[in-house]
């Protein structure tokens, strides 16, 4: 058996053991590079460690510790409230205002599934108590937790534009995020129009009747999930969300809150400001998004300290982990050759159009059952070879390859779904679970076809 079949067969056991057994896949990753690297490729520690993307983790830490700041001193739980003062107390469009602020809070650097153990909660118990088909309110949070993930500095953006330098290629921030934000905001509108009057049988839905209260346990988790006591601001949502169905739909202006909205003080409005100045500071002077975002932080926790209590143990350090390993790994086999010869031989399985789909076809597959983090820094490297060739667009197969992997997400069987199943309602959760499965398994065969026809075959 040849070193470079030994290698990637590897490769796919790393996905496939951290899929089905619950260990980091960075962490495997990283044995798998040293033990893989010292006895195939005679590679020494050094050698391993020197395809590390150190660039990536500090951009990692530092978004991610911007967002706990952000998350401890409340300027997420004021996004929350604004994005529901924002549609004026429409029951129906709060679909919308939780896609808008999952899409928020993984912009300025939330890992998906954590916006969406913050968001789901409260979303699936507005859904409760409104009569909002379940099965739409989940997907459009996951969908916009993964659209706002792309941006220049959310995780999968800066994953994503980091693989794509590190490959000697330009970067294009702004054109994946309006690639996936388009591609979430379409597929959402779809989701909207089929689910928007149907229950979870496919009937019409009563808007006239009112569910019951949520059970105990799922209040629990909504509690968790937030990191607030049962009876603080998700509690205080659905109360809420309860009178604006019983008004008709509209906010009910003679009947205050229970518990006060967060107001924008200083701090606060600093964090916003802080968030605004890094996007402009990455977009608009190319300066390095994780250095920057560090600095923001600092400047943070100097001017209020006590909002810094536990942010650093808030760092995604899984997620870190994860493409820490996963990179290194992949580092190592491009380092001897192996990326190269394997992408040439799937450019030889046809043309590189249908090489491409294939791609695209493999990193939904493998993403709606394990990690979306893990394959795009797999497979963009794997699509080098090809790329270099000219005969496939760069920026189309890129954004395709990121869409097809990342819009998956919403099947049970990922940690986003399953976070929307966890947090439904007892009774529904079978329903929403084969619900969340057909779209996800769908997606998968339609996401590739789709972005395959519509990025890369007219760019070629």
């Amino acid at each position: 058996m040849s070193a470079d079949l030994i290698g990637l067969l590897v490769l796919a056991a790393v996905f496939l053991v951290a899929t089905i057994r619950p260990i980091n896949m960075g962490a495997l990753a990283l044995v798998a590079a040293f033990v893989v690297g010292t006895t195939v490729f005679g590679v020494d520690a050094d050698g391993v460690l020197g395809g590390f993307p150190a660039s990536l983790f500090v951009i990692l830490v530092g978004v991610t510790y911007l967002f706990a700041l952000a998350k401890n001193n409340g300027t997420v739980d004021w996004l929350v409230h604004a994005a529901v003062r924002a549609v004026g107390g429409r029951v129906s469009l709060i679909p919308w205002a939780m896609f808008v602020v999952a899409g928020a809070i993984t912009a300025i650097g939330a890992v998906t599934p954590a916006a969406v153990a913050i968001i789901a909660p409260v979303a699936m118990s507005f859904a409760v108590r409104n009569r909002i088909n379940p099965v739409l309110m989940g997907f459009m949070v996951v969908q916009g937790a993964t659209a706002g993930s792309f941006s220049p500095i959310g995780v999968f953006g800066v994953i994503t534009n980091g693989v794509v330098r590190n490959n000697d290629f330009e970067p294009f921030p702004l054109q994946l995020f309006l690639g996936s934000l388009v591609t979430a905001v379409v597929m959402c509108v779809i989701a909207y129009v089929v689910y928007r009057n149907r229950d979870l049988d496919g009937g019409r839905l009563d808007r006239s009747a009112v569910q019951a209260d949520l059970s105990s346990s799922a209040m629990a988790a909504s509690g968790a999930a937030t990191r607030t006591p049962v009876t603080g601001t998700p509690q205080a949502l659905v109360e809420r969300g309860e009178r604006l169905r019983s008004s008709g739909g509209r906010r009910d202006e003679a009947v205050a809150d229970d518990t006060p909205a967060p107001q924008l003080d200083a701090q606060r409005g600093l964090t916003l400001a802080g968030l605004v100045l890094l996007a402009v500071l990455a977009l608009a002077f190319r300066l390095d998004v994780g250095f920057t975002a560090l600095a923001v932080a600092v400047v943070l926790t100097l001017v209020f300290p006590g909002s810094a209590k536990g942010a650093v143990d808030k760092v995604s350090w899984g997620t870190v982990l994860l493409i820490g390993g996963i990179v290194t790994y992949v580092n190592l086999l491009d380092e001897q050759g192996t990326i190269d010869r394997f992408g040439d031989s799937v450019a030889g399985f046809g043309t590189p159009l249908l090489a491409a789909l294939i791609i695209c076809f493999i990193g939904a597959v493998v993403s709606a059952f394990a990690s979306t983090t893990g394959i795009l820094g797999t497979l963009i490297p794997l699509s080098v070879p090809f790329l270099l060739a000219g005969e496939v667009g760069t920026v189309g197969l890129v954004v395709a390859l990121a869409i097809s992997s990342s819009v998956v997400d919403c099947s049970p069987f990922s940690t986003n779904g399953a976070l929307v199943v966890a947090n439904s309602e007892p009774a529904m959760r079978d329903k929403i679970f084969r619900s969340l499965m057909v779209l996800g398994m769908g997606l998968v065969v339609v996401a590739p076809l789709v972005t395959w026809l519509v990025l890369i075959v007219p760019t070629s």
